[in-house]
């Protein structure tokens, strides 16, 4: 499976503070750009091919050049850099376009330091496991980032299923960007704003929300009410797919992982095989 990298976003927020990077992908976790514990991570996987790197292209083709051989052998290979476009579905657009994308495609952040080889082909094994449909999104239960990284903070909502986060990986067919566009930028936004749920899912599955009985399955169901595609929630064994580096804590605990060793260089324990994952989220709808 080819994949797209999203790396374009200016480093204006709570980073700026402990770092000048123009741009978080560039961010220095111990020595290296945070983008190339990623690309490592992308290199690393059985599952993935191609990978676009979308951001700001010389910027990022400067900052991988010397980060290691194998990077740097594979820029302009295997490693494509797509100068980014503006905002995130335009420049998921821009990756599809430039990989001449016909079948899914990975979507992966730029800042996961944590991500591994492992982890992707897990994931992209559970897609699979699932059967078709135009879009698949990670998830991950509170109790398994816990047990892996305590002490990191994420935004939680409380489902049929147990209490979840979103995880940063997602695998869309390209047929699906235009009908899904609205409903992608809204679940990016609502992952951080959980008041936001309400607007993504409509009254019904709100009112099932606040009881807590909404399911995985009832999402993918609202999914397809609005846009007219198949999509799954797959919940995903490995912690680090949802370790995104967006404020100084989060920095500082990703740099004393990877200073010890841990965190993304080695892998969850991960439990239960691919394509069990999703619980009640793993019929098609």
């Amino acid at each position: 499976m080819d994949a797209i990298v999203l790396a374009g976003a200016d480093n204006n927020g709570r980073l700026k503070d402990v770092d000048p990077a123009a741009y978080e992908a560039l961010i220095d976790i111990n020595g290296r750009p945070m983008l190339a514990y990623v690309i490592d991570a992308m290199l690393g996987a059985r599952e993935v091919g191609r990978i676009a790197v979308v951001g700001p292209g010389e910027p990022i083709r400067a900052a991988l050049s010397d980060v290691s051989p194998e990077i740097a052998g594979a820029l302009g290979g295997r490693i494509i850099l797509v100068n980014s476009k503006g905002s995130i579905f335009e420049n998921v657009v821009a990756g599809m376009q430039h990989l001449g994308a016909r079948d899914l495609v990975l979507l992966v952040t730029a800042d996961l330091p944590l991500l591994t080889a492992s982890a992707i082909d897990d994931f992209i094994a559970r897609c699979r496991a699932r059967g078709n449909a135009h879009v698949y999104y990670s998830v991950i239960s509170k109790d398994t980032n816990d047990a892996r990284f305590p002490g990191m903070k994420r935004t939680y909502q409380k489902l049929a299923e147990g209490v979840l986060t979103g995880g940063n990986l997602t695998a869309i067919h390209p047929d699906a960007l235009e009908g899904a566009k609205r409903l992608i930028e809204m679940g990016i936004a609502a992952r951080k704003k959980p008041w936001l749920m309400g607007v993504v899912l409509g009254p019904r599955c709100l009112l099932k929300f606040v009881l807590g009985c909404l399911r995985i399955k009832d999402v993918e169901d609202r999914f397809r009410q609005m846009t007219g595609l198949t999509g799954y929630g797959v919940i995903s064994p490995y912690a680090e797919i949802a370790v995104d580096v967006d404020k100084p804590s989060h920095l500082e605990l990703v740099k004393a992982y990877l200073a010890r060793g841990t965190g993304g260089l080695g892998d969850s324990p991960g439990t239960g095989s691919p394509g069990k994952g999703a619980g009640n989220g793993g019929q098609a709808v």
